[in-house]
């Protein structure tokens, strides 16, 4: 009986240690983020906001400021001009993403350089935004060097004024996220790839398969996971856009706030110190970003059962 006391004694319970080590995560979780959300939601309630030196609030006002937002007009303008401008990049992104996935994926091409290529992709997901959009903003500026080539080779007759034509200026917007954005897709889809069993693609070929029933009947149900990543994502960033059109349409959202995003608006709340307001356009935004994700999400992953595998 002693020595078997003494064993339990000596021994020692690991259990414990687990949430030692997660602790970290909810503590941060909690103060970064679970609090501000809250907080986001009670402010909404208030009318807080400053008129000079002067503070006015905090006074409840219910629902009143959400009847603000939406009855401004603004809201529904703005959200579509996030849509449109994440639609424009992330389209032509994935494309790129998934034609460079599968060649650099490919065993009949075996590519060299394959390392230099994927660092090369990857190198402009490391530019911070606000540098890309100022280098753009000079770039394609009335008097920028590409409007300078184009009249010293006659193709124009007079600078194009790209930030004045709402076109132009979704199409620099969206032609940034795309090159900021598909290598780090493209590397993700690399890897979904390859973690697929290569006999599948043999028996694929033995049957008689094409190279695009492969791709269709083979490649992309099994990536399905990883593509469905990417776009819910793709589409939180996207809600999230911020600094490119910031930068590029210094703060303006020109022409005509035609490329001002939601949180452009959201930023404009903040920085005149209206934190009601601010706080109601930051719950639209989370509930704009919620539902659209479970959607796309739900729609993606239909076809899964809990296991991952297909149904």
């Amino acid at each position: 009986m002693k020595q078997g006391n003494l064993i339990r004694r000596k021994s020692v319970s690991y259990a414990k240690w687990g949430y030692f080590f997660i602790a970290p995560f909810f503590v941060i979780y909690i103060v970064f983020q679970l609090i501000p959300l809250i907080s986001t939601f009670y402010n909404s309630f208030f009318e807080t906001y400053r008129v000079g030196l002067k503070q006015i609030g905090p006074n409840f006002v219910g629902l009143e400021n959400y009847k603000t937002v939406l009855t401004g007009g603004n809201l529904p303008k703005y959200t579509a001009n996030t849509f449109i401008l994440w639609i424009m990049g992330f389209i032509p992104q994935m494309l790129f993403a998934v034609i460079l996935s599968l060649i650099f994926t490919s065993s009949r091409l075996n590519l060299k350089g394959k390392q230099f290529f994927k660092t090369v992709m990857y190198m402009p997901n490391l530019i911070m935004a606000s540098a890309f959009s100022m280098l753009f903003f000079a770039l394609f500026s009335d008097g920028g060097p590409v409007n300078n080539m184009m009249l010293q080779f006659g193709w124009i007759d007079e600078p194009i004024r790209y930030f004045a034509y709402t076109g132009t200026t979704r199409g620099l917007i969206a032609t940034m996220n795309t090159m900021m954005w598909f290598g780090n897709t493209t590397i993700l889809l690399m890897a979904g790839i390859m973690g697929i069993d290569s006999s599948l693609f043999e028996a694929s070929r033995i049957d008689g398969a094409s190279t695009w029933q492969i791709f269709w009947k083979v490649t992309i149900p099994l990536i399905a996971p990883i593509m469905a990543y990417v776009l819910v994502t793709s589409l939180i960033g996207g809600i999230q856009m911020f600094d490119v059109p910031q930068i590029l349409t210094n703060a303006e959202g020109r022409p005509d706030r035609t490329s001002t995003t939601l949180i452009m608006y959201l930023n404009n709340h903040l920085f005149s110190k209206n934190y009601g307001l601010g706080g109601a356009v930051s719950v639209f935004i989370f509930f704009i970003t919620l539902i659209p994700s479970i959607i796309v999400y739900k729609f993606t992953m239909r076809g899964y059962g809990k296991k991952g595998g297909r149904r």
